[in-house]
């Protein structure tokens, strides 16, 4: 940076912070940070960033005449200035929320330092540091091996083939290391740091109790899994309105947040949310499908849940068991369980139909021929699709047999 009289009172300034901060981070307490580079703290919204000296590590920059920083080729004001906000943006993290080693922390270890993030996600002001402190979250609280769809806002931008991959995957690389990876692009990307932004609002400022176990899990699974189990304790049947209010509906919603809207039509129809209980046949008709198409869309449905209720299967399965008991025992009628059984078919199926073969019974036993029920017999030899497939329908699942 060449002097001039009319900037000699501004680079004064600037040599002055220089100093201020070089003393501050010369400190013990950030030996570990010196040992990072400084585009650990750069946001890929700064601008005018200094790039010859991105590269250089923390203490070789501060150990650097200040004379030679600002005499490095390609070194201006402008950069100097950007220069001196990133080592401003260092002496404000707290060391104590970047451990070096995220595979030794375990439930027992100590809770980052500070409060959580500021409510909103903004994938454009993720930096190193911030991408670290979020690992560490995951780790410290035993989720690295629950599945990134598990805890996503939504399914809907997110590509299916990371539904299931646990967040442990990615808890051992940096952001540059996971924009590196092949077909990891912005859109991937961006979907698994919101979730582990999620992640880390709700457990960065939990203490850490040796009785206690932090568990994660979407609201409306929450409800519904509460309810399934009072339900499973006590005795008599569960009216009506009880099942479409603490069942039918909050897993309905999981799947308007999660799917498409034409996939959420179906799922209503099938449901008789607003009419009687469709067949496939009947769904078809009136959505303008053939039943190809909607087994095709159903199966999206079991996917979901799948992913957002893991143990949903064994205990959806175990409650209507329970449920048909009590209406033998009482030799009552079981017309009022029409939405309950629909809605038991719709979200946990007993076979995959219309694709490459039968789910594994959720009973653990094959299931009586694995044929579908008498209103959903599978689609005519030679029935074309309604659309093509996108990527999306088939992405991380079995393939469509030709029809």
């Amino acid at each position: 940076m060449k002097p001039s009289k009319t900037s000699s009172v501004e680079e004064l300034q600037i040599l002055g912070r220089f100093e201020t901060l070089r003393k501050i981070l010369l400190a013990e307490q950030y030996a570990e940070l010196r040992e990072r580079p400084l585009a650990y703290w750069a946001l890929p919204t700064d601008r005018r960033l200094p790039l010859a000296l991105l590269g250089r590590t923390l203490a070789d920059l501060l150990y650097t005449p200040f004379a030679e920083l600002t005499g490095t080729p390609g070194i201006g004001q402008k950069k100097i200035r950007s220069f001196i906000k990133l080592l401003a943006r260092v002496a404000n993290t707290d060391p104590a929320e970047l451990p070096t080693d995220l595979a030794a922390l375990d439930s027992n270890g100590k809770p980052a330092a500070g409060a959580g993030p500021a409510d909103g996600f903004d994938p454009l002001a993720v930096s190193e540091v911030t991408w670290a402190q979020w690992r560490a979250s995951v780790a410290r609280h035993g989720l690295a091996g629950e599945s990134v769809g598990r805890f996503a806002p939504s399914l809907k931008n997110m590509t299916r083939v990371v539904w299931n991959k646990p967040l442990g995957a990615y808890t051992g690389l940096s952001l540059a290391e996971m924009r590196a990876m092949k077909t990891h692009g912005e859109k991937r990307v961006r979907a698994i740091l919101e979730v582990f932004h999620c992640v880390h609002a709700v457990v960065a400022s939990l203490g850490a109790q040796d009785h206690l176990a932090v568990r994660l899990v979407p609201r409306r699974i929450d409800a519904v899994e509460a309810w399934a189990g009072r339900t499973l304790q006590t005795p008599g049947l569960p009216g009506k309105e009880e099942i479409l209010a603490c069942f039918v509906q909050p897993l309905l919603e999981q799947i308007r947040i999660d799917a498409t809207q034409q996939i959420a039509r179906l799922a209503e129809n099938r449901l008789g949310v607003y009419g009687p209980v469709a067949s496939v046949r009947q769904a078809a008709r009136m959505m303008g499908l053939t039943r190809a198409r909607v087994y095709q869309l159903l199966n999206e449905i079991n996917d979901i849940l799948n992913v957002r209720w893991p143990l949903g299967r064994h205990q959806v399965y175990e409650l209507q068991a329970k449920i048909l008991a009590e209406v033998a025992a009482a030799g009552s009628s079981a017309a009022d369980l029409e939405q309950f059984q629909a809605a038991v078919e719709l979200f946990y199926p007993g076979s995959r139909r219309g694709a490459a073969g039968p789910l594994e019974p959720a009973s653990g036993r094959p299931a009586e021929g694995d044929l579908p029920a008498a209103d959903e017999e599978p689609p005519p030899v030679g029935e074309p699709l309604a659309e093509p497939l996108q990527p999306a329908d088939v992405d991380g699942r079995e393939p469509v047999p030709a029809l």
